[in-house]
């Protein structure tokens, strides 16, 4: 199917625009008909705020950096000259899709030279135990994650504390990383950008990658959402709360031309992989308003419920 699809596409580059056109931008379009073909067929596959471990097939996002997680959460490869990045494993089960997403693609996990964590909850990390001692690949995580990494359990801090079952420990190298942090990996620059509020360790983290008509920054931005136990109040948790709204605000200032998010729901990914590209929609500031709207959603919640 890949090669009918390729060669059907080429053929109409070639008929429709003339042999004065260069070979370098057919295959150019080549490439983009045969990306948004895939990103729309992930699009028809999966729905908004869809089950965790429901498998779907990788598509490239952009240039190096590719879709290699399921329909409800997001894994991204990140493709360099000496191996790969990931960040986020999925649950325990979730990460053998995407192991198998990242095989598809022609990658083996011992390929992969770092994994990164967005947040510390087990629908997004519960898998990195086993991700790792397939990869042996050191764990970049938030300065507030790598203890919940290296027990699985939860951080008593944390607003969802109590809700989850415990992970499978990381056994492997933890390398908790500051906010700022410029880090390399397989030939691949990303900086690490504190976002906590969600969890303790939450973070998010920025890229570039280009392709043959230019270069992207790409965010993956963390959940951000107040979600919680039942028995927790924001309100008795004021410094938490301006931690939480100074992650928001380093969100917003970033340079940020594509945005992804570790629910792709949470930022409308399915909705713009309808039109072909993740490009354009929901932006990084217009994502971190809405954080900054939920806080105050719930904290007035909290008032009038006293």
């Amino acid at each position: 199917m890949f090669g009918r699809s390729i060669w059907g596409a080429a053929a109409l580059a070639l008929a429709g625009c003339g042999a004065s056109i260069p070979t370098s931008d057919i295959t150019a379009r080549v490439a983009d008909a045969q990306h948004s073909s895939d990103m729309v067929r992930f699009a028809s596959v999966c729905e908004d705020w869809d089950d965790w471990d429901k498998p779907t097939e990788p598509f490239q996002i952009h240039g190096n950096t590719w879709y290699v997680g399921t329909c409800g959460i997001a894994a991204i490869l990140i493709k360099g000259d000496d191996g790969a990045v990931l960040i986020d494993s999925g649950t325990n089960t979730g990460s053998e899709a995407i192991e198998a997403n990242i095989a598809a693609l022609g990658y083996a996990m011992r390929d992969v030279k770092a994994l990164l964590v967005s947040h510390e909850h087990f629908d997004h990390v519960g898998g990195m135990a086993r991700l790792q001692g397939l990869s042996a690949a050191p764990l970049w995580v938030g300065e507030g994650a790598a203890e919940v990494m290296r027990t699985g359990k939860d951080d008593p801090r944390d607003p969802q504390a109590g809700l989850h079952a415990a992970m499978a420990p990381v056994t492997g190298t933890i390398r908790a990383v500051a906010d700022a942090e410029v880090l390399k990996a397989a030939g691949i620059t990303l900086t690490a950008v504190a976002t906590p509020g969600h969890t303790i360790g939450a973070m998010t983290w920025q890229w570039e990658s280009c392709n043959k008509i230019g270069c992207t920054t790409i965010v993956y931005a963390d959940s951000l959402s107040p979600v919680s136990a039942d028995e927790y109040r924001f309100t008795d948790h004021p410094e938490y709360v301006a931690m939480f709204r100074k992650g928001i605000a380093r969100l917003a200032g970033l340079e940020c031309d594509m945005l992804l998010t570790p629910h792709p729901s949470a930022s409308d990914m399915l909705a713009r992989a309808r039109t072909g590209s993740l490009q354009g929609g929901m932006t990084c500031a217009a994502y971190a308003a809405s954080k900054n709207r939920a806080i105050d959603d719930r904290l007035a919640k909290e008032a009038a419920a006293q």
